[in-house]
């Protein structure tokens, strides 16, 4: 079988040579670029499984490439970056990123979180690639929300792993360390924080009313239950 591929976007040659040795020991196979130009279009030619993106770079905007890396591409997206701050870390969440890094790191902490990605449910679970539900299609062959009245809204990596874990679980109450094992994500506040953005997100695009949604609905203390009668093919 194929090994996982794992593509590494940083400026720093030091970084990316930590990282390229510490992935293949594991057993991936990894692809390096100091430049989102190149790395960009490498992405035309094959689909990575996880994509390492430092924010600091010298010819783009980071924050705006993992946007669109969670919007277009099926892989993972794990930011590694040296801005600490816990409102980066909410905003690279929020543009769509999986998880979040901060330099300096542990090469083997980089290595279990790219596992931990690659855990998370990605395949699909219930016989086909696409849930009905309440008006609502999600097509998580394309990342793409489909209203009955013919509008789309596209939806990231991420928050499609927290979607599908709802669709599979209709109607049960789902704790955040249920949710923290069925995503295969950190501990603690920055997993918190991930899921939730993730789900104010999904709400926003599922046009639910913040004050007293429908569909996703939170259980104080307790964790959340998705309401709606789902249907998959």
């Amino acid at each position: 079988m194929t090994q996982p591929l794992v593509t590494i976007l940083d400026d720093e040659p030091e970084i990316r040579q930590i990282l390229t040795d510490a992935l293949e020991d594991a057993g991936f196979r990894t692809q390096s670029f100091s430049r989102a130009r190149e790395f960009e279009a490498s992405l035309k030619r094959v689909t990575p499984d996880v994509c390492l993106v430092d924010l600091s770079l010298p010819d783009t905007d980071g924050l705006a490439l993992v946007h669109r890396l969670a919007l277009e591409q099926g892989a993972a997206v794990i930011i590694i970056s040296g801005r600490a701050q816990v409102q980066d870390r909410v905003t690279g969440l929020e543009l769509g990123a999986d998880d979040y890094i901060t330099k300096p790191f542990d090469p083997a902490e980089v290595v279990a979180r790219v596992r931990a990605r690659l855990r998370a449910p990605r395949a699909v679970a219930q016989g086909g690639d696409t849930a009905h539900f309440n008006g609502w299609t999600a097509h998580f062959d394309r990342y793409v929300l489909e209203h009955e009245s013919g509008t789309e809204t596209t939806f990231s990596h991420a928050e499609g792993e927290v979607l599908r874990m709802f669709l599979e679980s209709p109607k049960r109450l789902i704790s955040r360390a249920q949710m923290q094992e069925m995503l295969s994500g950190g501990a603690g506040e920055s997993f918190d924080r991930a899921m939730d953005v993730r789900i104010s997100r999904l709400r926003t695009k599922l046009r639910e009313d913040p004050k007293n949604p429908r569909l996703i609905k939170t259980i104080y203390g307790a964790g959340y239950i998705f309401l709606g009668d789902v249907s998959w093919r």
